[in-house]
């Protein structure tokens, strides 16, 4: 594993990562699936990138983001058939998963976590933000898009210490398309709230 890390510049591995997170941005502006499938593929170039640091909480929220990618690609495709009358499914049940899922990682990144370690402080709240970020983006609601920009901020801080500039210069511009993806969100909650109020006169 090691030699294989070692063949592989991190430069390939953190332009590639940042390339397919770019990419699934677009498609979550439209809260499209395909906006899990590339978030999913940034997964496995970060990975091997923070594992070849020894950076082992990121490379573990990678498999985290995997945990949700699965779990809000299958909740996205439950909630679409649902909205078009093909299937009710159990709501409680799925949104609860989100809950504890998010409880678990938050425990396990405070169990592991070394605090004597003045960094590992700002990688402890990158990943707590992060999750955060990513529940609401499972549930799709609008207040998503801010928490993701104070993750990009800090992201930003943490990526230039480690001298990760793919990872530092990407912040800011996921930072920039997440004001626009979150005045698109809030756009649309506003009309369907319109058309709720509309359809209950």
């Amino acid at each position: 594993m090691n030699q294989f890390l070692s063949s592989i510049p991190s430069w390939v591995l953190d332009v590639s990562g940042a390339l397919a997170v770019v990419v699934s941005l677009y498609f979550l502006f439209a809260k499209r699936r395909a906006y899990w499938h590339w978030s999913n593929a940034s997964l496995l170039p970060y990975f091997l990138l923070f594992v070849s640091g020894k950076l082992w909480m990121l490379a573990g929220l990678q498999v985290c983001y995997l945990l949700f990618g699965l779990h809000g690609l299958y909740l996205w495709h439950l909630e679409e058939r649902r909205d078009r009358g093909e299937l009710k499914f159990n709501e409680p049940l799925w949104y609860g998963v989100t809950w504890a899922a998010s409880g678990l990682i938050f425990v396990f990144t405070a169990l592991v976590t070394d605090f004597s370690a003045p960094w590992n402080w700002v990688q402890f709240g990158l990943v707590v933000i992060a999750l955060v970020a990513n529940f609401a983006t499972t549930r799709r609601w609008a207040w998503s898009w801010p928490v993701w920009i104070v993750s990009n901020l800090v992201g930003a801080v943490y990526y230039g210490h480690s001298h990760y500039w793919a990872l530092f210069g990407l912040q800011f511009l996921l930072a920039a398309m997440s004001v626009y993806g979150w005045c698109v969100w809030q756009k649309e909650e506003r009309h369907q709230g319109a058309r709720a109020t509309v359809a209950a006169l």
